[in-house]
């Protein structure tokens, strides 16, 4: 799944007509994947083999360009936080009409679309290399594609997931879409350091770009057809402020939002500075980061083999609650990793590899629960329009939490940045415990 989802309500209100958008018709499906079977459809397979592809492929992008920034360009702390917000303003600008423009055409399309501007933006960065014209604005331009592919796509591609297996087969889907992310995590970013080091960050980014094409190939041979949606007699802006209304008017939706969307606010903040305080306060090569980013795969592979058990325990928003506890403690644990730890650049690799870990399991321990539950509540009339108004809503503050970050890692410097992410982090979960009532969110 896309980054930051990746992958990743109480009674249903009735604001939305339910002809406006047509339904997937979970009847069919759950005659065509029998709940618990998902592995037995072929196309499931071949759309989880794309997926496996584009994680692959996303831990080299997500070391490959800020490390083209930082090591070939030189960048500073403010203009990793410009970097960073350029990858999440999508969400901002485009996340509200890419819930209409979803529910008024098929899914895989816009996928497949989406995925194929992708590729060209990242191919562009090593041709700039060799032609000596790579510079930050350069990337900046790069990192907005790339987000507003994955604004588009990454909705399509929860949408359409939910129609090949249906509401029924989510968990065990996204269950399957998690364990794989594991081996991902745990393989990718030793792949990605050892292309990076032996290659350089711009021949890493091509190999992505050589994934990309061969998913979409793969994406072609998908069998199974949404139907057309008809056409829709309503304006589009109509459409949004419904999208709009309904997150709004369901208290669980609206709590969801608010939590999901301080913890992109931290995330981002934490992806502006990471890579720098990584190379220039710790000391670290391509291929060490790499090394300490592979024991965060196996937090996701952790975190893939709990989330059932704990949701069933504590329940859905339980398990919500406690995969923020867990991000918000790897956090917070971050600036405390010291450049010689115990005399020994080998023990600040570990440390720096169990804070991954933590803040990795975190993350999915969050989101898998927090995706089923908001599409498991949704009538399909609004689904499209509901997950693109949630992704529109809760990355909205990512911009600024790139940017904010940046800043502090400029004036404060960038341990004293994470340090602000951390407390943030903390504030955050305390929050989500005692401010919320996600603990009574079972189903």
């Amino acid at each position: 799944m896309r980054p930051s989802e990746h992958r990743y309500h109480y009674s249903i209100s009735n604001i939305l007509r339910e002809n406006t958008i047509p339904s997937f018709g979970n009847k069919w499906l759950q005659q065509r994947i029998p709940a618990g079977s998902v592995m037995r459809d072929p196309d499931f397979r071949r759309f989880w083999f794309s997926s496996i592809l584009a994680q692959f492929g996303a831990q080299v992008t997500q070391l490959a360009l800020p490390i083209c920034a930082v090591l070939f360009l030189h960048a500073t702390p403010a203009q990793m936080g410009i970097l960073a917000a350029f990858e999440s303003l999508p969400f901002l600008l485009f996340g509200l009409p890419s819930g209409v423009l979803l529910e008024r055409n098929r899914r895989l399309p816009i996928l497949m679309c989406s995925d194929a501007m992708v590729a060209t933006a990242l191919a562009t960065v090593p041709l700039a290399w060799w032609f000596d014209a790579l510079n930050m604005p350069w990337l900046y331009a790069v990192g907005f594609v790339i987000g507003a592919g994955h604004v588009v796509g990454g909705s399509a591609e929860q949408v359409f997931l939910t129609f090949l297996v249906g509401r029924d087969g989510l968990v065990d889907a996204q269950a399957k879409f998690a364990a794989t992310e594991s081996g991902a995590r745990v393989l990718g970013p030793g792949m990605a350091g050892g292309l990076v080091q032996l290659l350089g960050a711009p021949v890493a980014i091509l190999c992505n770009v050589a994934g990309f094409v061969v998913s979409l190939l793969n994406l072609r041979r998908i069998r199974a057809r949404e139907p057309q949606p008809p056409p829709s007699h309503t304006h589009p802006l109509r459409d949004i402020q419904e999208g709009l209304a309904f997150v709004w008017n369901q208290p669980l939706l609206r709590t969801l939002a608010w939590v999901s969307a301080c913890w992109h606010l931290l995330f981002y903040g934490f992806t502006a500075l990471h890579v720098l305080f990584a190379t220039r306060v710790l000391g670290m090569t391509a291929g060490t980061m790499g090394m300490a980013n592979m024991l965060g795969g196996l937090g996701v592979l952790a975190a893939s083999l709990l989330v059932k058990p704990l949701s069933r325990r504590f329940g859905t928003g339980g398990g919500i609650l406690i995969g923020l506890c867990v991000s918000a403690l790897g956090f917070a644990l971050v600036p405390a990793v010291p450049p010689s730890l115990f005399g020994s650049a080998g023990w600040t690799l570990a440390a720096y590899a169990v804070v991954v870990f933590w803040i990795d399991c975190g993350a999915t321990l969050f989101f898998v629960p927090y995706i089923a539950l908001r599409q498991r509540v949704t009538p399909d009339a609004v689904l499209g329009r509901m997950v693109a108004t949630m992704r529109a809503l809760t990355v909205a503050a990512a911009p600024l939490g790139a940017l904010l970050a940046g800043a502090l890692g400029e004036g404060l410097g960038v341990r004293a940045g994470l340090g602000c992410i951390a407390a943030g982090a903390v504030l955050l979960a305390a929050g989500g415990v005692f401010g919320t009532r996600l603990r009574e969110a079972k189903e």
